[in-house]
């Protein structure tokens, strides 16, 4: 008998024999050794159905306070402020996941699909929505299909469950917002003990480009995006690295003649030919990421870095990823590129124990690395000013369920001649976090 037979005859008898056992469920007393028998029975053929099956539940919610400098202030923890309001409770994330996996009788994956819910006062939003084939030959190949997060980084893929940090960075949340995106992605990684490459993963993607800041996707461009991984490598008891490169090839197509570009004299120069419409304006990343683990008798030490530069197609008014085809004054508002480039560095240290940890993060942002200072003003906007934020925060781990989160952000903008940005904008905020995990 084959295993797939074996599987659908178990599970085929799971079903019956719970249905019988719910019917017999008021001749319990009388029938006390007919009910043993089948108890015994359905014991054995959830071990069966366990050896090739996973149904996994999880999710988490992340309750907080926040207050910040000043009345309706702009925040990248947590989202704008509203208007004459300087402190606020809110539900930042309520995740609620199912996975399911399929194994074969080598135990090794099959298949496995995620449907993953978030839901705030805000609303009810889907995170993830994939599924995802493997290979059982080489076991070394999957394909993956649906809303997932992008290949690209570390910080854009690690989990805002796990992450020490409120937030993701400011370039993190403008460049890729919410993350995820509708695509199509092979990765390699080898699924054995026995070969050095079972440290290595490639992944590489082809998506529509806009990820969940739009409903449909608005042009016929797509983009490439590809991470090539190092898994956690101990080259010593006591030194574990791991770290990545990505690159990001994409673009989205120009819906107007009206093309602005940096010119050498630190300014934007329009580009109006006619021939522009149609054609495809460049958003282009390159990054690198490293993580080092220092374990000691105590928990554990940790340094990351995370540098990404490249081409940014936006706004005049911002420079985050449109989600939607640019409008203005119910035209199809100009397209503006720039040259970005920005980083992140984290400093974790356990204190005594690994329920108390503490985060020092510093990272940069610069929207546009060919004018800075006082030379931005007139034509530029906010969406060229540089910030650099501190982060020091204090995390207390009561048990495996439990987090909770103090955390200090110190956002400093470029001195500029922008009317609201000649001096640094009061919007340092304080966030206190609890979240309950299962």
């Amino acid at each position: 008998m084959n295993h797939n037979f074996a599987f659908l005859l178990a599970r085929f008898l799971l079903i019956f024999l719970l249905s019988f056992s719910i019917f017999s469920d008021s001749f319990g007393q009388q029938q006390g050794s007919l009910m043993d028998v089948d108890t015994l029975t359905v014991k054995r053929l959830l071990s069966t159905l366990k050896k090739y099956e996973y149904v996994g539940i999880s999710g988490y919610i992340q309750p907080q306070f926040q207050y910040i400098q000043s009345d309706g202030a702009r925040s990248f923890n947590g989202g704008d402020f509203a208007r004459n309001v300087n402190n606020r409770f809110m539900l930042r994330r309520g995740r609620i996941r199912f996975d399911y996996a399929h194994y074969d009788s080598n135990n090794m994956p099959q298949l496995n699909f995620v449907f993953q819910f978030d839901g705030t006062e805000r609303g009810v939003f889907i995170r993830d929505f994939w599924g995802r084939i493997y290979e059982n030959k080489l076991n070394m190949l999957a394909f993956t299909t649906g809303m997932f997060a992008r290949p690209f980084g570390f910080e854009i893929n690690y989990s805002s469950s796990d992450r020490e940090a409120p937030e993701r960075g400011r370039m993190s949340q403008l460049l890729m917002r919410t993350e995820r995106d509708l695509g199509f992605m092979g990765s390699f990684e080898a699924r054995t003990k026995k070969i050095f490459i079972k440290y290595l993963k490639w992944d590489i993607g082809i998506f529509n480009g806009q990820g969940l800041t739009g409903t449909a996707d608005f042009d016929s461009h797509k983009d490439l995006i590809t991470r090539l991984s190092l898994k956690p490598y101990k080259i010593s008891p006591k030194f574990i690295v791991s770290g990545s490169v990505s690159g990001l090839f994409g673009g989205m197509e120009q819906f107007t003649k009206y093309i602005y570009k940096m010119s050498s004299n630190q300014s934007f120069v329009v580009d109006s030919s006619t021939s522009n419409v149609g054609e495809i304006a460049p958003r282009k990343y390159y990054g690198a990421d490293v993580q080092i683990k220092i374990p000691n008798r105590v928990g554990q030490t940790e340094f990351r870095a995370e540098y990404i530069r490249g081409t940014q197609t936006a706004t005049q008014s911002s420079s985050e990823t449109p989600g939607v085809i640019p409008t203005l004054n119910g035209k199809n508002a100009p397209l503006y590129i720039r040259n970005f480039d920005g980083a992140y560095f984290y400093f974790l240290q356990h204190l005594g124990s690994k329920k108390h940890q503490f985060v020092a993060k510093y990272d940069w942002y610069d929207p546009n690395k060919k004018i800075k200072g006082t030379e931005i003003g007139k034509i530029f906007t906010a969406a060229d000013v540089r910030f650099n934020t501190l982060g020091l925060g204090y995390v207390v781990y009561p048990n495996e369920n439990l987090k909770v989160t103090f955390w200090c952000e110190m956002p400093k903008n470029e001195s500029t001649n922008l009317t609201d940005y000649t001096t640094d904008v009061k919007d340092n905020n304080f966030t206190c976090r609890v979240q309950y995990r299962f």
